[in-house]
């Protein structure tokens, strides 16, 4: 069985922060390089405050989860040796200086055209990738998992302090994303010739550079042949990311199935998916989501629930159902990243002590 699962793999993006001060520190050349001689390729993100790292291609979450620990443990090894302290956070909790632009022709690019958006990107997202047969079967899988992508962003919400001050979200960085003219909720395609024309719209307008910038929380992978879901801050802990890919790996699964039967996608209008990702980043786990299908408030916790009962076969087939009940139960017991932030931020009203949480959160159960 395990050969017939969809693969799966994992883009974490993270801070780079001063040890001292828990300001974004521009050093992710140096980063990358230390973990290049430890045979680990980290991207360069759009600020040198930021590295991106790629796990390996999974079909089974137990060998992910050790990917992720691995690949963590190691990179903060690398930052540590170059002044730098590695953050599994959305958005920088301190007041930074700068975020300055990695000097690449592309990120310069971007930077001469986007303005001072390319200088507020100091933004960490996760992206997981699942392998689909073709892009029209990641356009079309895309629909079915629209009414879900708030769900999502409610789990993994670790973005609640920002510039040493409470934001009044959980996801801030939700916020801050889609002020991009192609970030956010994907619209509703009805083929790949329908979601290639609007990129070329969008290519014509000016408002993406090139096809890497749609940055539609569903698309299809512009490098792989995967369907990648970007909705999610990036997880605070491994397990968080692990539970994260098992869960969107499982939707695409029940997209496949519900497209082979003939059964059409809930119709969630724009509108709807727009107030429901709201509601998302502004209450994370900790307060009422919006069920996207009746439009009604309902609480967080029901909504995931409600997301992992309809997950139930293809997480039975992958053999992951324990692990999900599991690490869900945790995360709602513990809270996610954002809970971890306001627990700390309110305890002494010190922006150090939320880097020390982060900080120890990056690590968790990565030993």
């Amino acid at each position: 069985m395990a050969a017939a699962l969809p693969t799966v793999g994992v883009e974490e993006e993270f801070l780079l922060a001063d040890p001292i001060t828990g300001a974004p520190s521009p050093r992710n050349v140096e980063v990358a390089a230390a973990a290049a001689d430890v045979g680990i390729d980290l991207q360069l993100e759009l600020t040198r405050c930021q590295v991106e790292i790629n796990t390996a291609v999974h079909t089974r979450t137990p060998e992910l989860l050790d990917d992720l620990r691995r690949l963590r443990r190691s990179v903060a090894s690398c930052a540590e040796k170059n002044g730098a302290r590695l953050l599994a956070v959305a958005v920088p909790p301190t007041v930074p200086d700068a975020y300055p632009v990695t000097d690449t022709p592309r990120y310069r690019l971007i930077e001469h055209h986007f303005g001072l958006l390319a200088h507020e990107q100091g933004l960490c997202g996760c992206h997981v990738h699942v392998g689909v047969p073709s892009r029209d079967i990641a356009v079309r899988v895309g629909n079915y998992l629209r009414p879900w992508l708030p769900v999502l962003l409610s789990l993994t919400a670790n973005s609640a302090v920002y510039r040493a001050t409470d934001t009044g979200y959980a996801s801030w960085r939700s916020i801050m994303w889609r002020r991009w003219p192609s970030a956010g909720p994907p619209p509703f395609f009805d083929s790949v010739a329908d979601y290639d024309d609007m990129v070329r719209m969008m290519l014509a307008s000016g408002s993406i550079l090139d096809t890497a910038m749609v940055y539609w929380d569903v698309r299809p992978s512009v490098s792989y042949p995967t369907v990648e879901v970007r909705v999610s801050d990036v997880p605070a802990t491994v397990e968080e990311t692990a539970l994260l890919a098992t869960l969107i790996r499982a939707a695409v699964v029940m997209a496949q199935t519900a497209i082979h039967d003939g059964l059409p996608p809930p119709p969630v209008p724009a509108e709807v998916l727009r107030a429901a990702y709201w509601k998302a980043a502004r209450s994370g786990l900790d307060g009422d989501g919006l069920d996207t299908i009746s439009g009604r408030a309902l609480p967080a916790h029901t909504l995931l629930a409600r997301l992992v009962d309809y997950l139930t076969p293809a997480l039975e087939r992958s053999g992951d159902q324990q692990f999900v009940a599991d690490t869900v139960e945790a995360v709602l017991v513990r809270g996610n990243g954002a809970r971890r932030q306001r627990t700390a931020m309110r305890a002494h009203d010190d922006v150090s002590d939320v880097i020390d949480v982060v900080a120890g959160a990056t690590l968790e159960g990565c030993y």
